[in-house]
């Protein structure tokens, strides 16, 4: 807003008025044609003292300054300090009146109480006045309606631009509904139907052979287990997929309780012994009292972290995870000596673990780093306490996410997670 803006604006009237009495002030302590008489000195003060005190009524302030320019024409000689008043007041009151019709009848009073001035004078000096009414009440009408005017037209654009943005963000929450939607029906008819057979398949292999090698054996109910999870966390996401507003709170917070965390933190780390990786965990009993936000994030931390390295350190790798809490912010930390032999399965493309880490990291008011340390790989975290919860600040410096995500080589690792 500019400063014409900021000199009519309806909050400072008092300012305004404040800078007209010291305008008027001046006009008599520096009028150069006669000295000032004292009822022309006591009308201009009460004047002054009428605008001042009623700054936020102009109806009661428009009809004392108009009666104290009835006075003044009666008494004085110099009426111009009582008229500036009276048509200041006619401006204020043009650009803050809530009906028209308030207006009008304000600018007729004025009008006439000036054309008393002119009675009984000849048609010369009758003309003059009327003509000066130009001035005194013309002047602050059309100003004053160029002001309302112009109030009006920034509101409604306001209004219009807020109509918008409700638009906008109603079509985007319809489309973001169908894409959900669209998800949704892509994991329950073709990924949670493959998972099932492959749960079913598996399930059935285990009953009809008999004779396997135990070891075998523990390879099909460690994949069944596996499986038959991941079937239950697809029919949480789609159901969340299809009502978001129907989950309590964080989606999140379905999966997972605070005091399970550490058994589901054991249970990753022996499914990735189970794959053949070597995990050293030192993890804090503390973490139980997390809260289930934050927990779930350790969690998928972890398990994304392992993962990947078996999958770019290979199964041979020695990994260390690391899980403690100090001042109610979870240190989370996952390395690997880099050692192991990239399996020659490995897809080609760059994954999105890395991003999807970052962001769940993020959300929560954390940080996460990840880069290569020596010959291995390091991702660290850490996420502040619920209650005094840091701005994001990623740390992942770019040329390691470039390359995180490039195609993974055959040798040491260089990729980020699928």
């Amino acid at each position: 807003m500019g400063w014409a803006g900021r000199l009519f604006d309806e909050r400072d009237t008092l300012v305004r008025m404040l800078l007209l009495d010291l305008s008027g002030i001046g006009y008599l302590f520096f009028n150069i044609h006669d000295a000032p008489t004292v009822a022309q000195w006591i009308l201009a003060m009460v004047a002054f003292a009428v605008a001042l005190i009623f700054h936020r009524r102009p109806g009661v302030n428009l009809v004392v300054q108009v009666a104290l320019l009835a006075v003044a024409i009666c008494l004085v000689a110099d009426i111009t300090i009582n008229q500036v008043g009276a048509s200041w007041a006619l401006l204020e009151l043009t650009m803050r009146a809530r009906r028209p019709r308030a207006i009008w009848l304000a600018a007729g009073l004025l009008a006439a109480v000036d054309l008393t001035d002119s009675i009984g004078d000849p048609l010369p000096r009758v003309l003059s006045g009327v003509f000066g009414l130009i001035v005194e009440v013309g002047v602050p009408l059309l100003l004053g309606l160029v002001i309302r005017t112009t109030r009006e037209l920034a509101r409604q654009a306001q209004e219009r631009a807020a109509e918008e943005q409700r638009r906008r963000e109603s079509e985007s929450r319809a489309a973001r509904a169908d894409e959900r939607s669209a998800i949704a029906r892509e994991l329950h008819d073709v990924v949670a139907h493959h998972v099932a057979s492959m749960v079913l398949r598996v399930g059935v292999a285990r009953h009809v052979l008999t004779d396997l090698d135990p070891r075998v054996g523990e390879v099909f109910d460690d994949v069944h287990g596996t499986g038959s999870a991941a079937l239950a966390d697809l029919r949480r996401l789609v159901a969340v997929l299809r009502d978001p507003d129907g989950v309590r709170g964080d989606a999140a917070l379905t999966a997972i309780e605070p005091s399970a965390l550490p058994a589901a933190l054991g249970a990753a780390v022996d499914r990735a012994r189970q794959a053949g990786v070597t995990v050293e965990a030192d993890i804090d009993p503390a973490i139980g009292s997390l809260d289930a936000v934050r927990g779930l994030a350790v969690l998928r931390l972890t398990q994304e972290a392992l993962t990947n390295v078996a999958k770019h350190a290979g199964t041979s790798a020695l990994a260390r995870l690391s899980v403690s809490v100090a001042d109610g912010a979870v240190h989370w930390e996952v390395t690997d000596d880099g050692r192991g032999r990239v399996p020659a399965a490995v897809p080609s493309g760059g994954g999105h673990g890395l991003t999807g880490m970052r962001e769940r990291v993020e959300v929560l008011g954390g940080h996460l780093e990840a880069g290569p340390t020596g010959a291995g790989w390091r991702v660290r975290s850490v996420l502040p306490a619920a209650s005094n919860a840091p701005a994001p600040s990623p740390a992942v410096t770019p040329a390691a996410s470039a390359t995180r995500e490039r195609e993974a080589p055959v040798g040491p690792r260089t990729t980020e997670p699928a």
